[in-house]
């Protein structure tokens, strides 16, 4: 059961208008899409950490202190418990998957009286040693039933040991999967704080990790095999003779990001980075729209939550040089707490599940569960930023009027590769903007650039655009990540 928001985003408007690049013409985001928040269980805090559809329908959700409730028409109610902090929740082959702290918990009820008295053990073999940091996300599956969990670097205080685990806990900054026949397999690393891990419409996998050490702002990366992301907790399993990931034993540190894309042995660059502050402070979960247009003009993209600034941003992918690299956008700010947890309905709706997990977050609440819908009424936004040999090619969801096209403005940055905490933008130099060009139908612009640059953020500020319906541009800003030019 849903009710209508009020004004929570009243609250915290005047950073976040700044922060997520909403447009100067002021519009609310409820003209698009509105907020409904749920009625929860009284009682309960109900930091929602983990949210899956079960296979008739009904949205289930994982709470951080390890309980899984499910929606029914009078409300939700208990469907499993005793679980060790959730973070993330996934339907597959007829049953909830819960990820805890040390697995992936396989999750049925086997005599339908609607509570689970089935916990199989579905994914486990990584170290944990007690370190506060030590969470685990996911699980998300791949055509084959091959399981994906995303691990976080240990940080901070942590249990001697014995064994190997007295030199270092196993896989800690590394995705790791869990084959059918149930060999856990180490797959890609260089995590810090992997809270996101997702699928894009052909079932590529993506994770987002969160700014710290070696992680100057918000990535979003493309999970492959034997791929390296940057931060070295995870160099010492990349030297066991099972890793897929081939790396030296000590990497640069205090160059920038374009430089170690060039310079570091192994290194991949996130396929998009998000500005910090601009697009949000900490990224977290990652859902794919496809609904069929049921979410509005955005199909088949991804949709990242925000955890500090409470809200969701939106990113465009393509593929330049066989790679992924694409355009992130601000989309809904001002929920009632920070977005840790996405899915969708199959109305096409998107669920937010919401913890501020005792960190800062905007909003008025520490935890909740919110919904957002499409009004029907659609917004003149960049739907695609496309990268060509001499700039960008911008596609909106309305046709512009020509009238109300004005000067461009824009700079490229990079970020700094090293240890320290976070990161500034660095080498920032103005676009070359030599044109930007209108198509007759109003769809499409070209903007031609004469100085873009691999390993560098892109920032395009747009003109108080209006569509010819009348309608204004509802976000002015875009960040499309270079890392490899088209020819």
């Amino acid at each position: 059961m849903v009710k209508l928001l009020r004004s929570s985003r009243f609250s915290v408007l005047g950073l976040a208008v700044f922060a997520l690049g909403s447009s100067l013409f002021a519009q609310k985001h409820s003209d698009y899409y509105r907020v409904e928040t749920y009625d929860l269980p009284e009682g309960v805090n109900f930091e929602a950490s983990g949210l899956a559809v079960t296979g008739d329908g009904k949205l289930a959700v994982g709470l951080r202190k390890g309980e899984v409730w499910i929606e029914e028409k009078d409300g939700f109610r208990l469907f499993a418990s005793g679980l060790h902090e959730i973070l993330g929740l996934a339907w597959h082959d007829g049953a909830l998957y819960a990820t805890q702290r040390a697995e992936v918990t396989k999750l049925r009820d086997t005599d339908g009286d609607g509570l689970a008295d089935e916990y199989l053990t579905a994914s486990t073999g990584w170290g944990v040693s007690g370190a506060y940091h030590e969470y685990a996300y996911g699980p998300v599956f791949d055509a084959e039933g091959n399981l994906y969990t995303s691990l976080n670097s240990s940080m901070g205080k942590v249990w001697a040991g014995a064994g190997d685990e007295a030199k270092h806990p196993l896989w800690r900054g590394w995705v790791v999967r869990m084959t059918p026949q149930g060999k856990l397999e180490p797959w890609s690393a260089g995590f810090r704080s992997p809270c996101g891990i997702g699928q894009d419409a052909d079932g590529e996998i993506f994770v987002t990790d969160q700014q710290g050490t070696w992680m100057p702002t918000t990535p979003l990366f493309h999970i492959r095999k034997g791929a390296y992301f940057s931060h070295a907790e995870s160099i010492p399993d990349t030297m066991r003779p099972e890793s897929p990931v081939k790396i030296a034993a000590k990497q640069a540190d205090g160059i920038t990001v374009a430089e170690a894309m060039k310079t570091v042995q192994g290194y991949t660059p996130p396929a998009v980075w998000l500005p910090y502050v601009k697009m949000g402070q900490s990224g977290t979960g990652i859902v794919c729209d496809k609904s069929g247009g049921k979410f509005g003009p955005f199909e088949q993209q991804l949709f990242l939550g925000e955890f500090v600034l409470s809200g969701v941003n939106r990113v465009f992918l393509e593929k330049v040089g066989g790679e992924y690299q694409g355009a992130c956008f601000p989309f809904i700010d001002g929920l009632q707490c920070a977005a840790l947890a996405l899915t969708t309905l199959p109305d096409g709706s998107l669920v937010v599940g919401e913890s501020n997990r005792g960190w800062n977050s905007m909003g008025n609440r520490p935890f909740g569960l919110q919904k957002i819908v499409w009004t029907k009424k659609t917004p003149l936004e960049v739907q695609k930023m496309e990268l060509t040999s001499s700039g960008f090619r911008l596609i909106f969801t309305l046709p512009v009027e020509k009238a109300s096209l004005s000067t461009l403005t824009g700079q490229s940055y990079t970020y700094p590769f090293h240890s320290k905490y976070g990161g500034e933008e660095l080498d920032a130099k103005p676009l070359q903007i030599s044109a930007s060009t209108l198509s007759d139908d109003g769809l499409t612009m070209e903007v031609v650039i004469g100085n873009l640059r691999t390993g560098y953020v892109h920032e395009l500020q747009l003109p108080q655009l209006k569509a010819k319906d009348g309608t204004p541009l509802w976000h002015r800003m875009a960040y499309y990540t270079v890392n490899r030019l088209k020819e």
